[in-house]
């Protein structure tokens, strides 16, 4: 059995993107309240793997897990999968039920919406059409505000949260993907010590960092050069401070291919021969949403 850490409490989007990945009873479910405690269990050998979430179409790039991620101590990463990001209204479906024998729910019932700041944000068209006086109440989670409706019926409140929670809680979804944008996926890596056998795949990235040299002019363009005239393509490219010294900066990039691949074994010696520092965080399989429904 194969211990999967994951951002908590139960009932979140990475827990249930996590179950996604891990189908079946297998695997032990472990929740942390922090992103760096994930990494710290997995560096410790108390997690075998680590769910971490990376990078969303709304919102962009989770840059404080990119940093854990750069850490000395990170375990490499080991898979990546994208998962839709479903927000569905939660709550009591007896409190809210319309009494014209229609089966329908009467949104105008519910007095509060018990969520994180994001899920709500994510929302606003629903809710500005279906419960325009509604009052809105921040929580630490999502999981934790579906919680919250379920210890207090009877008085008005409703939760936006995933299927995976209401089950969770004994609730109903009232309302199932309420975002404003239905594209709005996020990406997970699995972060460990050992090589995932989760299934063939034809699509595979390697995640380098780069530290330029910092007497180098153009250096930059020249590391990007490396890859361009092999036709080597980088999928994402992001700056963030090494916490060393003002202005200096390292680049995470994910390139297309395997690391032991002769074009980007070649492009990495060019870019080391350049004087830059270079350091692979991972070469792992990739996993489109829509290829998993099959797996």
């Amino acid at each position: 059995m194969k211990r999967i850490g994951f951002l908590g409490p139960e009932g979140t989007v990475s827990h249930e993107a996590a179950k996604f990945f891990y189908r079946g009873d297998h695997h032990a479910f472990i929740p942390y309240k922090l992103v760096a405690d994930i990494f710290t269990a997995a560096a410790n050998g108390k997690i075998d793997y680590g769910v971490v979430p990376i990078e969303n179409t709304i919102e962009g790039s989770v840059r404080m897990h990119v940093d854990c991620l750069v850490q000395e101590d990170s375990q490499p990463i080991q898979a990546e999968w994208t998962y839709p990001s479903v927000q569905n209204l939660i709550g009591h479906a007896s409190e809210l039920t319309k009494q014209d024998g229609s089966g329908g729910f009467d949104y105008t019932m519910v007095k509060k919406i018990l969520s994180i700041d994001v899920a709500i944000a994510q929302c606003r068209n629903f809710l500005h059409t279906f419960m325009p006086d509604v009052e809105f109440e921040y929580v630490s989670s999502t999981a934790h505000g579906v919680k919250m409706v379920s210890d207090h019926p009877g008085q008005g409140l409703a939760a936006i949260g995933t299927s995976l929670a209401a089950s969770m809680y004994g609730l109903q979804v009232l309302a199932d993907n309420i975002t404003d944008h239905h594209n709005n996926y996020t990406r997970f890596v699995l972060i460990g010590r050992e090589a995932l056998n989760a299934g063939q795949s034809d699509h595979w990235k390697t995640t380098i960092l780069v530290t330029l040299r910092e007497d180098m002019p153009g250096a930059l363009h020249q590391v990007l050069s490396a890859f361009a005239w092999r036709r080597i393509n980088l999928t994402k490219i992001e700056s963030r401070p090494t916490k060393l010294k003002l202005g200096n900066y390292y680049f995470y990039i994910d390139v297309e291919g395997m690391a032991d691949s002769v074009l980007l074994q070649a492009a990495l010696g060019e870019v080391e021969a350049l004087g830059c520092q270079v350091r692979v965080l991972g070469s792992y399989p990739c996993y489109p949403y829509e290829r998993m429904l099959t797996k």
